[in-house]
């Protein structure tokens, strides 16, 4: 989450009593909140039951957390254990809301080697509407680490808290998570041509820092010669360059329905 020095400033201030303090915390964490809720659950009305679900419990809780993990790592840690509450009880419900086999061919492969300039408003809405439905494709499994490190800018070591896996976990998962979203955005079925690595790995992996620099060297240098490879880099990075500046939003009605709950629960944040 941004802004973490004023996060935890507003944090002391909460756990001191501050009622306005804890509001703007509140409101502070909100829209992220929301964003890892709607990725995460199947319906609109699921998410804003997770929400505010999350804040409730935030609210509550406040004055019990003592800094073990960071403020970030406990939030989506909550918002997590309410989503998979919801996944149990709507088992029955439709798997995908949104399927890329919804849109023609030609957009499921028109993303962009690079990230859409900033005054191309429209297309870069358009690229971000493709890459969303193809992160509800994603096992859940996949799609959390996903959304917690490409969206929500988590270290792998913060995920793996919220996760409750290994940081070495968390990056297998993190690797197929951005291979099988690059697959459902690719016009064609991915097939490594003879002699070429499993590039979308290989890219994560760099992307990760895991790479020795030789390897590293060794990949760019395969990378500039090979057309093929160079496409899925290309196309890797446009979708996780959508993902890092995913919109993030809460609708004023749901805001105003969190609110309520929240002063009907607590009674004493500031009207």
């Amino acid at each position: 989450m941004e802004h973490t020095s004023d996060h935890s400033l507003l944090l002391e201030r909460a756990q001191a009593g501050d009622a306005a303090a804890l509001d703007a915390l509140l409101r502070a964490v909100q829209p992220q909140l929301y964003r890892f809720s709607m990725k995460m659950c199947r319906h609109t009305a699921d998410a804003e039951d997770v929400l505010q679900d999350s804040m409730l419990t935030l609210a509550r809780s406040i004055r019990d957390f003592r800094g073990a993990s960071s403020l970030s790592t406990w939030l989506f840690t909550v918002a997590r254990s309410f989503c998979i509450k919801k996944r149990r009880k709507s088992k029955f419900a439709p798997k995908r809301e949104e399927s890329l086999e919804q849109l023609p061919a030609g957009e499921r492969g028109r993303m962009k080697s690079e990230a859409p300039s900033p005054h191309d408003q429209a297309e870069s809405a358009e690229i971000w509407r493709q890459v969303q439905a193809a992160i509800q494709r994603l096992e859940p499994a996949y799609r959390e680490v996903l959304i917690l490190r490409d969206i929500e800018g988590l270290r792998a070591k913060e995920v793996a808290e919220v996760v409750g896996i290994s940081v070495s976990a968390v990056k297998t998962r993190l690797h197929r998570a951005r291979a099988q979203l690059r697959e459902h955005l690719a016009a064609t079925p991915y097939r490594p041509q003879p002699g070429c690595p499993d590039i979308r790995k290989v890219f994560s992996e760099h992307l990760e820092g895991d790479l020795s620099r030789d390897m590293c060297a060794t990949m760019e240098a395969h990378v500039a010669s090979c057309p093929s490879c160079a496409a899925e880099c290309g196309g890797l990075r446009a979708a996780l360059n959508a993902c890092s500046t995913a919109p993030c939003e809460v609708p004023t009605a749901v805001q105003a329905r969190v609110k309520q709950a929240l002063q009907e629960a607590l009674g004493h944040l500031p009207q």
